[in-house]
C-alpha cells in the first residue's frame, strides 16, 4: 500500500523526470521543484512527509551550502518532515554537517534504486510516526478519544446533543471501557463545566456510611461525628455528580437515593433540615440493570429515573481499529511522564496488540503500554516489551486451518504480514526474516 507524500527539489530536469517515474510506485503523492525559490510556499500547501533535497543549485558551485541552509530551515520550520540530502559529491564531512542540521540521511548520485527507495521509505515511516505521536499527544490533552468505529461515532454525536442539557445520563459498558472518561467529557461540554464534577464509587461505600457519604451529617449525629460533614450531593451543587458502579448499591438503600434524586433535596444525618441541591446526575455500571430489575435486585422506579439518556460503550474487541491509535496515545502520555524517547511500536509490537483479546478493555491496554514504555530499551516497543498473557482468554490469535500445506502456510504468513505492515515491503521482509528480492519472488508466486 502506497502511503506518504514526498517533495523532490532538484535543478536537474533529467533527474526529476526519472524520479517522477520511480517514486509514485512507493509514495501516495509526489511533487517536484526545480529550485528552492518557492520551497516554503510549496511546503505549506503540500505538507510532504519527506523532502529529497539537492545540495547544489548553481553551476560550478559544489560546496553544498545551499542544501545545508535549506535543510536547517526546513527542520526548524517543519520538524516532523524528514529531509534526505541529495548530491553528486560524496563528502563525509558534508554528510555529518547535514545530519547535525536535522537531515534524516544522505544519498549520493548516481544512486542505487533499492538503496534510494529504502532510505526514503524509512524517512517517510519516521515522519508518519512523528505525526501519529503528535496526534496522540493532542488526543491526550483533548480528553475523550472517539476513534473510528461506527458505534463510537453514534455516541460522539449523541454526546454533542446531550451534554448541553441537564438530562440524567446512564453509561453502561464492561469494566475498563472508559465510562468515567465519557462522564468527564459530558461534564466538560456541559453548561456546568465551571463547577465541580464530584465522582463517587457507589459500590465502595459501606452500608453504614452510605447516607453520611452522600448526604452528609451534622456534629454529634453518631459516634466520632466530631464536626459537620458535607456530603457528595452538596459538594456537587451547581455541577455534576457522577455515581459509578450504581448497580452495586444494596436494594434497601436505593430508596433513599431515589428520594434525593426525585426531590432534588437532601437531609444530613442527624438533622431535620432539608437542603436543596442543584446537580446534573450521571451514573455508570457494568451490570445489566434491566435484568436486575426483572429479578427484583434493582428498583424499577430508580432505573427509569437514572436512565433518561442511555449511552453504551462498546468493548475494545468490538472496535479493533482503535487499538493501535489508543496505544499510540498512551505511548505519548507515558513517554512524556517518564521522560523516555519512545516513538511507537515495531511491526511485531503492533501485530501483538491487534491479536490480543483485551478482556480488560482500554484500561488493560493503558496498563500494558505504561509498563512497556518503562521497560523498552530502544525507541520502539516490541512484542516482547508488551508482556501480554498467552492464555486462551487473553489472546485472540487465529489458528491455522487444519491440514494446511507448507505453501499455504507460507502464503498465509505473507498475507498476514502485508496486512499488519500496511504493505510496507521493507517491514514485511524484516518481519518474515527474508531479503527483499526473496519477498518479491514470493509475492509474484502467490499473486499478492
Amino acid at each position: 500500500m502506497k502511503k506518504g507524500k514526498i517533495l523532490v527539489v532538484d535543478d536537474n530536469a533529467g533527474i526529476r523526470a526519472t524520479l517522477k517515474l520511480l517514486l509514485p510506485a512507493h509514495f501516495a503523492e509526489v511533487e517536484l521543484l526545480p529550485s528552492p525559490v518557492s520551497l516554503v510556499s510549496k511546503m505549506d500547501a503540500f505538507r510532504p512527509d519527506v523532502v529529497l533535497l539537492d545540495m547544489n543549485f548553481h553551476t560550478d558551485i559544489n560546496t553544498g551550502n545551499e542544501g545545508l541552509y535549506w535543510a536547517g530551515e526546513l527542520h526548524h520550520m517543519y520538524p516532523q518532515t524528514q529531509i534526505v540530502l541529495f548530491t553528486a559529491y560524496a563528502n563525509i564531512e558534508l554528510a555529518v554537517e547535514g545530519m547535525r542540521r536535522g537531515a534524516f540521511d544522505f544519498i549520493v548520485k548516481p544512486w542505487d534504486n533499492e538503496k534510494l527507495i529504502s532510505t526514503l521509505e524509512a524517512a517517510r515511516d519516521k515522519a508518519l510516526k512523528l505525526k501519529k505521536k503528535e496526534t496522540a499527544r493532542a488526543n491526550v490533552k483533548g480528553g475523550m478519544y472517539w476513534g473510528t468505529s461506527g458505534q463510537m461515532d453514534v455516541i460522539r454525536k449523541n454526546v454533542g446533543k446531550i451534554a448541553p442539557t441537564d438530562a440524567t445520563v446512564l453509561i453502561t459498558g464492561e469494566n475498563g471501557t472508559g465510562k468515567d472518561v465519557l462522564a468527564r467529557e459530558i461534564h466538560a461540554r456541559s453548561r456546568r463545566n465551571h463547577a465541580p464534577m464530584v465522582c463517587v464509587d457507589a459500590g465502595a461505600i459501606t452500608e453504614t456510611l452510605f447516607e453520611s457519604e452522600l448526604f452528609g451529617h451534622v456534629k454529634g449525629a453518631f459516634t466520632d461525628a466530631h464536626a459537620d460533614h458535607v456530603g457528595k450531593f452538596e459538594q456537587a451543587n451547581g455541577g455534576t455528580l457522577f455515581l459509578d458502579e450504581i448497580g452495586n448499591i444494596p436494594l434497601h438503600l436505593q430508596a433513599k437515593l431515589l428520594r434525593a434524586i426525585q426531590n432534588r433535596c437532601i437531609t444530613r444525618v442527624g438533622s431535620d433540615k432539608e437542603i436543596a441541591i442543584d446537580i446534573r446526575l450521571i451514573c455508570a455500571t457494568n451490570m445489566d440493570l434491566e435484568k436486575m430489575v426483572a429479578e427484583g435486585r434493582f428498583r424499577e422506579d430508580l432505573y427509569y429515573r437514572i436512565n433518561t439518556m442511555h449511552l453504551h460503550l462498546p468493548a475494545l474487541r468490538d472496535r479493533a481499529d482503535d487499538i493501535i491509535p489508543l496505544a499510540e496515545m498512551f505511548v505519548s502520555q507515558y513517554d512524556e511522564k517518564y521522560h523516555r524517547s519512545v516513538q511507537g511500536f515495531s511491526a511485531d509490537g503492533e501485530a501483538a496488540l491487534r491479536a490480543y483479546g483485551w478482556s480488560g478493555n482500554v484500561r488493560e491496554l493503558q496498563n500494558v503500554v505504561e509498563k512497556a514504555v518503562i521497560l523498552c530499551e530502544g525507541d520502539e516497543i516490541k512484542a516482547s516489551d508488551l508482556q501480554l498473557k498467552s492464555d486462551a482468554k487473553g489472546t485472540a490469535a487465529v489458528s491455522a486451518p487444519a491440514q494446511e500445506t507448507l505453501e499455504q502456510a507460507e502464503e498465509r504468513a505473507i498475507r498476514e504480514a502485508m496486512a499488519q505492515c500496511d504493505g510496507n515491503l521493507s517491514m514485511v521482509a524484516k518481519m518474515l526474516g527474508v531479503s527483499r528480492p526473496t519477498l518479491y519472488s514470493k509475492l509474484r508466486k502467490y499473486g499478492i
